[in-house]
């Protein structure tokens, strides 16, 4: 029992057992060296007659049998002893003079003999120090406490945990090989996202290796396993490059490769986002205005509702399904809703009047115009003329009004692997027109009975998905897997708006992550949970030292860690299926990359080929072919005759369009 009276009863004993080795060692002195003590008059009768009853005793039958007597009850008092504690002392002296006191000790009789200085005395002398070098250096050992606290300041290894080390591989899963560390060692692991279609969330800072450790990864290994592909490209044609040759290495998937890139347009096909045979609906007619014009005026979004952003929205709708009806759709294109948007509104408003479909579209518009509101009605259309004439350009026009391929990408007849390029420094425009094919095609691919098919979105805040969570929840049973890569939620939540982005967020089974800080990192530390950690301290004062370990649950990834990972370094969790579990979703890894081998590859790329060979005449044409095209509509509409407009000042000016 820890009582007081039973401590000091231990330190009682322990005191005696000190006292006995010594009592031991002196009685050896005085047996061995009688001589030295009988001339120096150090001896009586009663004493050598103790001693020698005494010395019958076998411990004292040699002087190693005595010293190794004295030895071991020194050793068990240094072992009861509670000296007071000291962290992390220097060891390796006092170990090194244990064993040379130890060596001293035992030694001392031998060594002085060949050495020709022994002599009683000295004898004595030497053993005696030898004995209180092992005093002293055990008593020092036994107080040193050793203790890591302080070897691993932020807390690493603790804060490790098994991961997933098994390959689970599917037909459509994405496997991704990496190392990570588990108690002082490095292991091996894969991140298996064996059920794509719950939808991948990638984050990053620029640089933390999004495209080159996951993306890329990502690319390749759905196209090797048949999947119909939407890729886009933020930075075009740094993925589409490997898309195109990954597909064109790939002799057992049958998928045509498209690529829409309005910079060079011998290297783009040609498509109409607004096809009319594929829009059935009225509704999405609405759908695509809201995507064009949302995309347009990002800012829009947040105000969603308000009288001046739906009404630019419901004319650009009605302009869009007056031209899908007129002539079977013939002219139902971007550039010629953008083109009749801007004739007079009386001959404007009277065209749109024969269509009934639209009539309580236009109603409003053309009440104000009846009766004189001209403020309220230019308040209502002008937002949409000002936002559409950004697209007013001979290359967009002449990659939207082409019909080289449809958007269904997953058509088990003619699949696709469709690329859509941006650029950086016009995304602004280019953005909203990608948003609008992008919303097309989501509509044609999320259907039944249709092949697997893989929508991949770089920097996805640059472009505007109006329900893009409704597409995550839905698609995955139609086979549709969304891989979406942002660089931090702040700016998801900047161009979408902070209720969308946070069930963006949410909604997403499998999560890649690398360097991301602020609310970004807060997200994904809840998300990753707890584990149990061991946790130590130590308390330290003049009379002792106590040590304390305990257990608790802690943040498994805490904040400042996701802050600080370096390049290739991610962490995340990943969804399972029924016929597959996966117990350790979790993972903190480095992905490995064969780098000397992806570079031998990237080497041997080919370039995408041109598709046609375009001119600057091509282009100007079909630019005012489609101005000619809308004339055409109103005079036929009004019984007039054709007037073919004098467009040479428009000529000169388009002259100096960078087409």
């Amino acid at each position: 029992m820890g009582t007081g009276e039973n401590e000091q009863g231990l330190r009682k004993i322990i005191d005696f057992t000190r006292l006995l080795s010594i009592g031991i060692l002196i009685i050896h002195f005085y047996i061995s060296c009688y001589s030295f003590f009988k001339n120096k008059g150090i001896s009586s009768n009663i004493t050598d007659r103790i001693l020698f009853n005494i010395s019958k005793l076998s411990i004292f039958n040699t002087p190693f049998s005595a010293k190794l007597f004295a030895f071991g009850f020194l050793l068990i008092y240094l072992f009861a002893n509670k000296s007071r504690k000291r962290l992390n002392g220097n060891a390796f002296h006092l170990i090194l003079s244990f064993f040379i006191g130890i060596f001293i000790l035992f030694g001392s009789h031998p060594a002085l003999k060949s050495l020709g200085f022994y002599t009683m005395l000295s004898y004595m002398v030497l053993t005696s120090f030898g004995y209180l070098l092992v005093l002293y250096s055990g008593s020092k050992l036994s107080g040193i406490v050793k203790s890591n606290l302080m070897d691993d300041i932020f807390n690493r290894e603790n804060e490790t945990f098994p991961q997933e080390e098994r390959k689970l591989e599917n037909e459509y899963s994405i496997n991704l090989p990496a190392n990570y560390r588990f108690k002082g060692h490095n292991c091996k692991s894969w991140i298996n996202i064996i059920n794509p279609f719950r939808g991948t969330l990638i984050m990053g800072t620029p640089g933390s290796g999004k495209s080159y450790f996951a993306i890329r990864h990502i690319i390749t290994q759905h196209i090797d396993k048949g999947f119909s592909m939407f890729l886009y490209d933020f930075k075009y044609d740094d993925l589409s490059k490997i898309a195109y040759n990954s597909l064109l290495n790939k002799t057992g998937n049958k998928a045509k490769f498209f690529v829409i890139n309005f910079d060079d347009l011998n290297k783009t096909h040609r498509c109409n986002p607004l096809d009319p045979e594929n829009m059935l609906d009225i509704v999405d007619a609405t759908e695509a205005a809201r995507t064009i014009m949302l995309g347009l005026n990002k800012e829009w979004i947040k105000k969603q509702g308000d009288f001046f952003v739906e009404s630019p929205i419901n004319f650009l709708t009605a302009i869009i399904w007056y031209l899908k009806k007129h002539q079977n759709g013939l002219y139902c294109t971007l550039p010629h809703a953008i083109e009749l948007m801007q004739q007079d509104y009386k001959q404007l408003f009277a065209l749109l009047n024969e269509e009934p479909e639209i009539e309580v579209l236009i109603n409003p518009f053309i009440s104000a115009w009846k009766n004189e509101a001209f403020d309220q009605l230019e308040g209502q259309i002008a937002s949409a003329k000002i936002s559409l004439a950004r697209l007013v350009s001979p290359s967009l026009y002449y990659v939207l009004s082409g019909n080289d391929f449809t958007l269904d990408l997953n058509n088990p007849k003619e699949p696709k692997v469709i690329c859509l390029g941006n650029n950086p420094q016009k995304q602004q425009v280019y953005g909203a027109v990608l948003s609008l094919y992008i919303s097309r095609m989501l509509k044609l691919v999320n259907q039944k009975d249709k092949l697997k098919s893989s929508l991949i979105f770089d920097e996805f805040p640059t472009i505007y998905l109006n329900n893009i969570d409704s597409l995550i929840a839905t698609a995955r049973s139609n086979k549709v897997a969304t891989t979406l890569a942002i660089q931090d939620f702040s700016q998801l939540r900047k161009d979408y708006g902070k209720e969308q982005a946070d069930v963006i967020l949410n909604i997403v089974g499998n999560i890649i992550s690398g360097q991301v800080s602020g609310d970004s990192a807060k997200f994904l530390a809840e998300r990753f949970g707890k584990i149990k950690q061991k946790k130590q301290s130590i308390t330290t004062n003049k009379a002792d030292t106590s040590i304390n370990d305990s257990t608790q649950l802690d943040f498994a990834i805490p904040v400042s860690k996701i802050s600080s990972l370096s390049s290739g370094e991610f962490v995340g969790v990943v969804a399972d299926d029924p016929t597959n579990k996966i117990d350790l979703k979790l993972f903190h890894n480095n992905i490995i990359n064969n780098h000397n081998q992806l570079k031998k590859e990237e080497e041997n790329y080919k370039e995408i080929p041109a598709i046609r060979c375009v001119n600057e005449e091509m282009v100007r044409q079909n630019y005012f072919q489609i101005k000619q095209d809308i004339q055409e509509i109103l005079a036929h509409q009004f019984d007039l005759n054709p007037v073919k407009q004098d467009f040479n000042k428009e000529k000169e000016i388009v002259k100096e369009m960078d087409f």
